[in-house]
């Protein structure tokens, strides 16, 4: 079966919806020592009409019949059991140019470089690679992200500050099976081997 890429914002968030294990690796270009990380990664699509989507729209004096819904973010150390802190987490809503639906800019209540809320500018290529250009108060985020199948992504992002770039960041994503997934697999393969 082919794989198809997403060519929407809408699209792209449906494709991620679910838990993603995540490995990190962040490059500094000034004194601070690189670093590395794994974590779980929440997405959650939700529809236009949402609370936290029309919330959001109102923050940043957006009419929200411009949105087409949006997806809240999440993000907790894979061996955390409890609820993931609301601390890591942000709410984006697509506002796209057109009905096409290739472009256009997003609302974010809380920032990934600077926790305050921000717009960003997205594109997807032809080939389905996801680009966001993000502009904060005294920095420039650029985050690039693709699908390399349904259930492994990449995202490589910088961060500029007024002095030039200050930091890099590679991350590969994996979904993850849910209990109900597995057992799901575990009775398929026991129903095959019976038969």
């Amino acid at each position: 079966m082919k794989f198809t890429p997403p060519m929407t914002m809408m699209d792209f968030f449906l494709k991620s919806e679910g838990i993603w294990f995540s490995q990190r690796t962040v490059h500094h270009f000034d004194s601070v020592q690189d670093e590395s990380g794994k974590s779980n990664f929440i997405v959650k699509v939700l529809t236009k009409d949402d609370p936290k989507v029309l919330e959001v729209c109102e923050q940043q004096n957006v009419n929200p019949a411009l949105a087409t819904g949006g997806a809240s973010f999440n993000w907790q150390d894979n061996l955390d059991n409890d609820e993931p802190n609301p601390n890591y987490a942000a709410i984006l809503v697509d506002i796209p140019d057109s009905e096409i639906g290739s472009t256009g800019k997003f609302l974010r209540n809380r920032g990934y470089v600077e926790g305050i809320p921000v717009v960003g500018r997205y594109h997807f290529a032809t080939d389905g690679v996801l680009t966001i250009d993000t502009e904060y108060e005294r920095n420039q985020g650029q985050e690039r992200c693709w699908f390399l199948t349904d259930d492994f992504r990449v995202r490589v992002s910088t961060v500029r500050m007024m002095n030039g770039v200050n930091l890099m960041s590679y991350s590969s994503e994996r979904r993850c099976v849910t209990r109900e997934q597995l057992e799901a697999m575990i009775e398929k393969n026991i129903a095959r081997i019976s038969s």
